[in-house]
This record gives structure tokens, C-alpha cells and sequence, in this order.
């Protein structure tokens, strides 16, 4: 398979998992690298009218997962640790993360993202580590 073919096929597979119903993201794959980009919604605030957490996580793990998943090409990645940072609150605009590996090796991806408002300001980062589970990517796909 080739790259350009690897990567929509990440792409479609990430629009058809049910949980982006509910977000109504925007991805882009290529090698090493994801960015996805979601509207802040009230239905993503705590009560204390700033987005949540989880929503950050999400977009953290989720850039930094697919930038993962981009270099391989036979196997479904799991997420086994990650660390998060949020450094700012948001309630408008849109979010927007850009996720990067770092290092790879024979049993591991190390992958670092970061998220961003629409003024461009810094609102949380955070690192993973992915693996290879035993579930064939081409089966993850429908």
C-alpha cells in the first residue's frame, strides 16, 4: 500500500469511530504527523463554561495517535501511557492540535502533540506511547 492510500484509510477510519459523531473533527494524516481541528461547542464545557478536560485529552491522544499509526502501516496502535498538560482554559474559537513522533523503535512509538486556540495560543500538550496490538489495521478500517 502506498502512503497516500495508508493515510486516507487512517482518515476514514478516524471519521467512522462513533465517538467523532459527537466532536465533528477535521483531519489531516501524512507521515510522521497529524493535525485535527475541532469547533468549541457549549455541549464540550464543564460548569464552569470553559471546555473540559476530556475534550483536550482527546485531541491530544488523537494527534498524537494517527501521527503514530501513520508509519505503520500492518497493525492498530493502543495508546499504554500518556502524559497531559493543559496550561489554558477556552470556550470559543476552535481547537486545533498538530500531533509528531518523535522517536520510534522495534516495539514503540513515541509521539508528542500540542493543542491550539484560534489566536493561535497554547492551551495543553502532551506526549504518548503507542504499540502495536494484535488487531490487522486493514480490519479497523470498517
Amino acid at each position: 500500500m502506498n502512503k497516500e492510500n495508508h493515510f486516507k484509510k487512517l482518515e476514514l477510519m478516524y471519521y467512522k469511530a462513533p465517538v467523532n459523531e459527537f466532536y465533528n473533527p477535521q483531519i489531516s494524516i501524512s507521515e510522521g504527523c497529524c493535525e485535527i481541528q475541532i469547533k468549541v461547542e457549549n455541549k464540550f464545557f464543564h460548569s464552569g463554561n470553559f471546555v473540559h478536560g476530556s475534550v483536550i485529552f482527546k485531541m491530544l491522544d488523537d494527534g498524537a495517535y494517527f501521527a503514530a499509526n501513520s508509519l505503520e502501516y500492518n497493525f492498530f496502535l493502543v495508546t499504554t501511557s500518556f502524559t497531559t498538560y493543559i496550561t489554558r482554559p477556552v470556550s470559543s474559537g476552535f481547537l486545533k492540535v498538530y500531533g509528531r513522533v518523535v522517536n520510534k523503535n522495534k516495539s514503540q512509538f513515541i509521539s508528542e502533540a500540542v493543542v491550539y486556540d484560534s489566536e493561535e495560543n497554547e492551551i495543553a500538550r502532551g506526549n504518548g506511547i503507542f504499540v502495536r496490538s494484535k488487531l490487522l489495521l486493514e480490519d479497523a478500517f470498517y
